[in-house]
């Protein structure tokens, strides 16, 4: 275990991980800002400590880092989440984090348990949410056979897996299974975390630009059960 908790076992090989982790551990370390990263831990409840890094620079080194670099495939993937998610500071799982929102179109439904770990390893919404949406939502669109996971997850004793479930169709749109999302949302109506809560009220606010007459519908019939602060952010946009 390192000093964050992540684990570092199960990890496959890969080459192209092993060039990766050297180009950005440099890049990083050497644009690290001290005084920067203070003011960021604590904007993020040292959840991790940071470099320092706001995310432009960030993201201007991660282009310099990854030019050149081949296509990863899914052994590639896992080595570089992983790996990156064994180092402390969270400006490494932010580049995880956008490799994996880049690539997700590479990795199958066997990627599902990185998936699993990364958002239960140093969780908080700032990774945890674009994996839900851009990572896990890719995955279950592509095999609609892992939506009986989401229907386990929205049932877990952890508050980000249930984030997570409730979030994995925010970029659905039209696609949205509006029965499992509403499901899901009951699942879990009564849940006393913020940011369960909140999760609820933001997949009904996203389902409601495409369809708000079914949300208001939804909520009309079930605003008993839910929170005020669900309700309030389901109905932020389209009103009562």
């Amino acid at each position: 275990m390192t000093v964050t908790g992540a684990e570092t076992t199960g990890v496959p090989p890969s080459a192209l991980a092993d060039a990766v982790l050297e180009r950005l551990t440099a890049a990083y370390a050497a644009a690290a800002d001290p005084a920067r990263a203070a003011a960021m831990g604590a904007y993020m409840k040292n959840v991790a400590p940071f470099l320092g890094l706001p995310t432009p620079e960030r993201r201007v080194l991660s282009r310099a880092v990854l030019a050149g670099t081949p296509r990863p495939d899914e052994a590639d993937c896992t080595a570089i989440a992983l790996r990156c998610w064994a180092l402390p500071h969270r400006e490494y799982h932010y580049f995880a984090v956008d490799y994996l929102r880049r690539h997700a179109g590479r990795c199958t439904s066997a990627f599902l348990p990185v998936a699993r770990r990364l958002v239960t390893t140093v969780p908080w919404w700032d990774t945890v949410d674009p994996l839900a949406a851009h990572l896990v939502g890719a995955l279950v669109a592509a095999d609609p056979r892992l939506t009986a996971e989401m229907d386990a997850w929205i049932a877990d004793d952890d508050v980000w897996v249930v984030r997570t479930a409730l979030l994995h169709q925010l970029r659905y749109k039209e696609r949205t299974d509006a029965d499992r999302l509403f499901a899901h949302c009951l699942r879990q109506s009564g849940h006393e975390d913020f940011f369960v809560r909140k999760a609820i009220g933001w997949a009904l606010r996203e389902y409601a630009k495409t369809d708000p007459e079914a949300v208001r519908a939804f909520l009309a019939r079930e605003h008993g059960r839910f929170a005020p602060l669900s309700v309030r952010e389901a109905l932020k946009n389209i009103g009562s």
